[in-house]
């Protein structure tokens, strides 16, 4: 099987770009005709299928899971759900991939295996997940279960994105405010201030000094940050001793790092109780999901836990040992493993960081605001004292 960059022309006559796995040009041909596309070029791929040009969103991997769990309680045959979706799906990258899963499951394979041919749109977890629901005969159990952890993340992406637009937009309005006093109004008013000789507060030659900073050096504030930017991202991306360093202060930021890592928590707690229900061991779902932490000092900490039960010791004692859970998790993880059900246990896990994590950013939320207001009101403030202080101080002496 190789994976093919092809060219083809729809029912309507436009033009579509992508990516198909295929053994041959005539069985690329053969796929792109089942999804009514006529193939006008193809040649093979540089790299292994994936669609980082052709990104598949959230809501359309909730839409496959639970169309997947429905047909699959139903009873009904996984092809005609999968050709259900390939006709109503508006995705045109979504709606090759799935024509490629229905071909692939023609040919006799499973829908892990042919989701594996996707590993940008299916993860090795996702992948893992479904092979093991297929395994166990609770695929759908399985699908429900992803349907509503995707579901969470889409709202909780949806809510920090609402949350994140004030900041945002006042930040900018500040630095707008910032650069218009420091580059336009300060200089002109420096010279009236200079020009009265007489001693100046700390405050007004703080600002005076800031204005002329950044009038002399305002190319390299500007390109500062993005070069900063850019080199932060080629080195965490080639260095794991800064990756580790970067995401430990993360943790640590003020209101936002406990926010962080408990959405991280809870992505682990998620996916761990999927797998271990599903039939996985604790020590491979412990090694496969502290591959979705996404962060360095949160994956190592989870390294830890999955190294002390490797030794024999239990996943609670592990997670107690680590010092990574707080002591109510870490008895729930262990009333789970008196009574034989862990799984059960993960997911009250799961619903506290959930609720941690709701409560939180309702809270960081309540903050945000008045916080942009205070700060917006001191810079002003800074401004306006240093300006009037001196002429108010020269108009009290002129009245004496």
């Amino acid at each position: 099987m190789k994976s093919y960059s092809y060219r083809a022309v729809d029912e309507l006559g436009h033009i579509v770009r992508g990516q198909l796995v295929a053994g041959s040009e005539g069985d690329l041909d053969n796929q792109l005709s089942h999804i009514d596309l006529q193939l006008l070029s193809c040649r093979p791929a540089q790299r292994r299928l994936g669609l980082s040009r052709q990104s598949v969103g959230r809501r359309e991997l909730i839409n496959f899971c639970f169309h997947l769990e429905q047909t699959q309680t139903a009873g009904l045959p996984l092809l005609e759900a999968l050709h259900d979706l390939r006709d109503s799906t508006g995705d045109d990258a979504f709606r090759n991939v799935l024509a490629a899963l229905a071909l692939t499951i023609e040919q006799g394979k499973g829908l892990s295996d042919a989701m594996e041919q996707f590993p940008d749109t299916f993860d090795a977890v996702f992948v893992n997940l479904v092979r093991a629901g297929e395994k166990s005969g609770e695929l759908a159990t399985v699908l429900a279960k992803m349907t509503e952890t995707l579901k969470w993340q889409d709202e909780l992406a949806s809510h920090t994105k609402k949350l994140l637009m004030y900041p945002a937009f006042v930040g900018a309005v500040v630095l707008g405010v910032v650069v218009f006093l420091m580059l336009y109004v300060v200089p002109q008013m420096t010279e009236f201030l200079e020009s009265m000789e007489r001693e100046m507060p700390i405050y007004t030659i703080a600002l005076i000094r800031t204005s002329q900073f950044m009038s002399n050096n305002w190319v390299l504030l500007l390109v500062a940050p993005v070069v900063f930017v850019v080199a932060m991202k080629i080195g965490l991306r080639r260095s794991r001793p800064l990756r580790y360093l970067v995401d430990s202060m993360k943790l640590r930021v003020w209101l936002i790092g406990p926010i962080l890592e408990k959405i991280i928590m809870n992505r682990f707690a998620t996916y761990f109780q999927i797998m271990y229900a599903s039939g996985i061991t604790v020590i491979d779902a412990l090694q496969t999901a502290r591959g979705l932490a996404g962060n360095e000092a949160v994956s190592r900490a989870l390294g830890r836990v999955t190294h002390y039960v490797e030794e024999g010791n239990s996943f609670s004692e592990g997670a107690a040992r680590a010092k990574i859970f707080p002591q109510l998790v870490v008895r729930m993880i262990k009333m789970g493993e008196d009574v034989g059900q862990l799984d059960e246990a993960m997911n009250n896990v799961t619903y506290f960081y959930s609720r941690e994590v709701n409560e939180s950013v309702d809270q960081l939320q309540s903050l945000i605001e008045p916080a942009m207001t205070i700060v917006l009101g001191l810079l002003l403030g800074w401004v306006m004292l240093s300006v009037l202080s001196p002429i108010y101080d020269t108009i009290a002496e002129i009245g004496i």
